[in-house]
């Protein structure tokens, strides 16, 4: 059944005048607003989204919207996820310092152990 409902609907914007679009609307202008430094929508942020509506008249502020507070929640969470991630790096190359320190010192160690000159070879490699 939806098979002929489709068919019908096609032939019928075929037969009109007028063209029809699906795609999205909402990206007008997303290529310029990325050009000059802007955010993809006008409303992922900005003073349109992050500051109040409206405030009292003797100047207090008013309260927080629904959607502020959606926004400085998230904003909180990424802030948090990338702390804890910045410090899970920063273990990481500390943990990779002391592993290249230990194998350093382990390879140093294994000269050490090393048989050495004796006698006349240790006499020839001083003055030399």
């Amino acid at each position: 059944m939806a098979a002929p409902i489709r068919t019908l609907c096609c032939s019928a914007l075929r037969l009109s005048g007028r063209h029809f679009s699906s795609t999205c609307g909402v990206q007008a202008g997303q290529k310029w607003r990325l050009e000059h430094g802007l955010s993809r929508s006008g409303t992922e942020y900005g003073p349109m989204t992050d500051l109040p509506d409206w405030s009292f008249e003797d100047g207090r502020p008013a309260p927080p919207l629904k959607g502020q507070l959606r926004r400085r929640q998230e904003k909180e969470v990424l802030a948090r996820r990338i702390v804890m991630l910045n410090s899970e790096v920063d273990r990481g190359i500390e943990a990779w310092k002391e592993k290249q320190e230990e194998a350093k010192r382990m390879e140093e160690h294994k000269k050490s152990l090393l048989l050495k000159p004796k006698g006349k070879l240790l006499i020839k490699k001083s003055k030399s």
